[in-house]
């Protein structure tokens, strides 16, 4: 492949906070995906961009560095822009491959294993109107794919890469935004670059936080910018059984300890916690006190089970956050004004 120079890209750099409010036909949508295993998951999420009420500028479907997967989307997706992941394997190098085939003004990220509701888009485009938003990020509500675990507390929620109890129920500026469900401008990436890889999942690790890097770098970048987050852009993330065990939850909230601890060397305490220390002394207290209430209350949805969850939610976490910093030794400094995205790549 060979890069070429269109609008949007390193050559022709544009402040993203002048670029004003795009509409959903400016929206770039990329998906990126790994393993044939999520065949159905990835059908229903291109068919649910296909299906958006105002039509997207494109789809873009990233192959994690699996042949068979890409040559089975592009003999399914005829009107869809499928691409190899051209840089390191994992889901940083696939999103910024992604970033770097999109056209539009706004780049949009849907999970491989989630669906759109049809006014998704329309949403996400609605929160630019605001000149000062570098990001909007929504909603997105765990789909169970059997019954939701009844020890399985709702703050807990983004173990599964979902959201949960505690974020804001409207409108809301937040440090950033869930990676399932997720846009930005793209000019944002001309100037700081893309996904960190130190920070990001390489296939079904249970690792991740490079969403949550790369909205700190970007609001750095540009002081009085905010990402916003519009519960109303909607997406319904699927969650397989084997997502809802003990085991699953242990090793999740181990690997976003270690995750936040790498995210912290890289953007320092101040923001790298921000959120966590309001979470942590709001959300989860509330929590086990709901499960200690509905226990005296003699509800029966094991709300001690569910209590106990939490706790140990929030220790298995501050263990890997204490592991990560002790021994995660990636304390490089991001350059802000170094390795941008190119723009579209072209065949070749």
């Amino acid at each position: 492949m060979t890069a070429t120079t269109p609008r949007g890209s390193a050559s022709t750099r544009r402040d993203p906070l002048a670029a004003g409010a795009p509409s959903v036909s400016e929206i770039s949508v990329v998906i990126c995906a790994y393993t044939l295993d999520r065949w159905d998951e990835i059908r229903r999420a291109v068919a649910s961009v296909e299906a958006q009420t105002a039509p997207v500028r494109e789809i873009i479907l990233v192959a994690d560095h699996n042949e068979a997967l890409l040559a089975r989307a592009e003999a399914a997706f005829p009107a869809v822009r499928v691409v190899a992941n051209a840089q390191a394997q994992g889901l940083s190098g696939a999103r910024n491959t992604g970033v770097a085939h999109a056209t539009g003004e706004i780049v949009a990220f849907l999970d491989d294993d989630a669906a759109a509701d049809p006014d998704w888009a329309t949403w996400l485009a609605a929160g630019y109107a605001d000149g000062t938003v570098l990001g909007v990020g929504g909603l997105s509500e765990a789909d169970w794919v059997e019954a939701r675990p009844s020890w399985f507390p709702p703050e807990f929620d983004w173990v599964v890469g979902c959201s949960y109890l505690g974020l804001p129920t409207g409108l809301a500026t937040v440090r950033n935004m869930i990676g399932s469900n997720m846009s930005l401008r793209r000019a944002i990436f001309d100037t700081i670059g893309g996904f960190d890889a130190r920070v990001g999942r390489v296939g079904s690790l249970p690792v991740g936080c490079e969403e949550t890097e790369l909205c700190i770098r970007a609001v750095a970048r540009w002081p009085g910018s905010r990402i916003v987050y519009q519960p109303r852009a909607r997406v319904r993330h699927r969650v397989p059984a084997g997502r809802g065990t003990w085991r699953y939850y242990r090793s999740r909230c181990l690997a976003e300890g270690r995750s936040k601890a790498r995210v912290t060397r890289l953007v320092g305490a101040t923001a790298g916690l921000a959120t966590e220390r309001s979470y942590v002394r709001r959300t989860l207290p509330a929590g086990v006190l709901r499960g200690v209430r509905d226990a005296m209350l003699g509800r029966r949805t094991a709300p001690v089970a569910r209590s106990s969850a939490i706790v140990a939610g929030f220790a298995l976490t501050a263990l890997g956050y204490a592991h990560g910093m002790l021994f995660d030794r990636t304390d490089a400094k991001p350059d802000l004004g170094a390795t941008p995205i190119p723009g579209e790549v072209g065949p070749g």
